[in-house]
């Protein structure tokens, strides 16, 4: 049994993707601007004599993302001015939310791997609530550019005043493999609620751990509080935070002390660095914004902001699974994009139309099924190879339902179709006129086929000799030869009837 227990808290910052900034009408280029200091004016770059006024469409997304996150909306909230001084913050104060936020106590369920030693088996998973102490808006900073060579910095204010969403969690995470999944997950929601890309690596997905050890029987924030920032991604998020509880495990069974500081991950090194001595609340000095009156939100105005919520990911998977029988891996891939997910509900409506139309021989649970199949597998590939995003795909969903409908109907087999869907990613054709013009039907006449599997019988009496005696591999031998023969449009499961027939007599 591990001696320290790792107490983890996440800080998460999000980037939201309102037209305009937070408190003025500069352009939102979420920091991606190719020109610095662009999109800027008086407010944004802390002028003496402006005043702030708070977006009302980031307020919006917050209370939806609080509400996506089952967190008490606030009727009442203000915003507090945070005190520090930093060459990126114009101001020298960032104005945020302090003891009044816009979302209060919620939770997001995670399905993690039990810990190492707790008896569970390989591969099992369970269901594990994290709690979220609270969701507040504030405004980004600048970013500093430190020119190669050079003995000195600038200053590009393009992503000052930027809209942040920061989300606080309670200590309830061990692992940093729990961090990595709530992070992946809140993502997914964000971008279900279309309220940020959330990409990490475009610096609009922030992630910071708080992470300490306490030995058994001690309270569990008796540990001192070590802050990693600097995080990037999601490998690196659970990379960082099991190389800190080493780190922090190492020091205590040397009996040394933990220090509370900030310290960053340094991907290179595999391992976290020291930046700073940690900053507490009081150090802030937060108090009340002045030239910004408490915002107030009556019950209609937050009902109506449920009901506009769009099906989150959790309710889709379920429903894809009740629905349309998808399940496992390939429910989690294709419900982990909305746009996937979008893109699978308009095939699954083309398949029904056909299958009401007579189009397609099998039932829908078999199409339905491979549709799913050759979405996560053969779909996807191109698109990881491609660098691609469904939404970029030339193939429309009533040409991917048709081709799905060759494969259920027999009609070309699994080699065949990888060949067909390929051709449709790079040009958008129809299947059926590819499958024409290629000569790719599948032969399934009994006589045809006996013609080709006696010939290929003639031609490999030594494989013919083998299975006789046993050797099941040689009937496989045999069905690869009478496939390559007839160019692989030959109906497996008749070659396959044909050759049992054949070797048995």
């Amino acid at each position: 049994m591990a001696k320290y227990t790792p107490v983890i808290g996440m800080e998460i910052h999000v980037e939201l993707k309102t037209a305009s900034k937070m408190f003025c009408d500069s352009k939102n280029g979420l920091g991606l601007e190719t020109e610095p200091n662009v999109n800027i004016c008086p407010v944004c770059t802390g002028q003496p004599g402006t005043l702030p006024v708070p977006n009302r469409q980031a307020i919006a997304f917050v209370q939806k993302a609080g509400l996506a996150l089952n967190c008490e909306i606030a009727k009442v909230s203000k915003f507090d001015r945070k005190n520090y001084f930093y060459p990126d913050l114009p101001k020298g104060y960032q104005i945020s939310q302090y003891d009044q936020p816009l979302c209060g106590k919620g939770h997001l369920e995670v399905e993690v791997s039990p810990r190492p030693g707790k008896g569970a088996s390989r591969g099992e998973t369970s269901t594990k609530t994290i709690g979220i102490t609270r969701i507040h808006l504030e405004e980004d900073t600048g970013k500093l550019v430190h020119p190669k060579g050079a003995n000195y910095s600038l200053v590009d204010f393009n992503r000052a005043g930027v809209p942040l969403m920061e989300l606080v969690t309670e200590p309830d995470i061990e692992t940093g493999a729990e961090a990595r999944l709530f992070c992946q997950k809140l993502q997914q929601i964000c971008r279900y609620l279309d309220i940020s890309t959330a990409d990490m690596e475009k610096g609009h997905m922030r992630c910071e751990a708080n992470i300490s050890l306490y030995k058994k029987g001690e309270e569990k924030l008796s540990g001192t509080k070590v802050e990693v920032k600097n995080i990037n991604s999601f490998k690196f998020v659970e990379k960082a935070i099991d190389a800190e509880i080493k780190r922090q495990t190492e020091l205590l069974e040397e009996g040394k002390k933990v220090v509370q500081e900030t310290r960053g991950w340094d991907e290179t090194k595999g391992d976290t660095v020291s930046q700073r001595t940690k900053e507490s609340a009081h150090d802030y000095r937060y108090f009340p914004e002045p030239d910004i009156s408490p915002l107030r939100f009556d019950e209609d105005y937050i009902e109506g902001l449920r009901r506009s919520l769009p099906e989150m990911p959790e309710a889709k998977k379920q429903r894809f699974i009740c629905e349309y029988g998808v399940s496992g891996e390939n429910v989690d891939v294709i419900v982990g994009d909305k746009k996937l997910a979008e893109y699978f509900e308009q095939v699954v409506s083309e398949i029904k139309e056909k299958l009401d139309c007579k189009e397609f021989q099998v039932g829908e649970e078999k199409c339905l099924k491979l549709a799913a199949n050759y979405m996560v597998s053969e779909l996807q590939k191109h698109l990881v190879k491609n660098g691609h995003k469904i939404e970029e795909v030339k193939i429309t969903p009533e040409n991917y339902a048709e081709l799905i409908g060759f494969v259920a109907d027999g009609k070309i087999n699994s080699s065949v179709a990888q060949t067909v869907l390929e051709e449709m990613y790079q040009t958008g054709g129809d299947p059926s006129q590819i499958i024409e013009a290629k000569g790719l039907l599948q032969v399934s006449d009994e006589n045809v086929l006996e013609e080709v599997v006696q010939k290929v019988l003639d031609a490999n009496l030594q494989s013919v000799e083998d299975y006789k005696k046993g050797k099941q591999n040689a009937l496989q031998f045999l069905m690869g030869q009478v496939m390559a023969a007839s160019k692989g449009k030959a109906n497996p499961k008749i070659v396959g009837e044909i050759l049992k027939q054949k070797l048995s007599s």
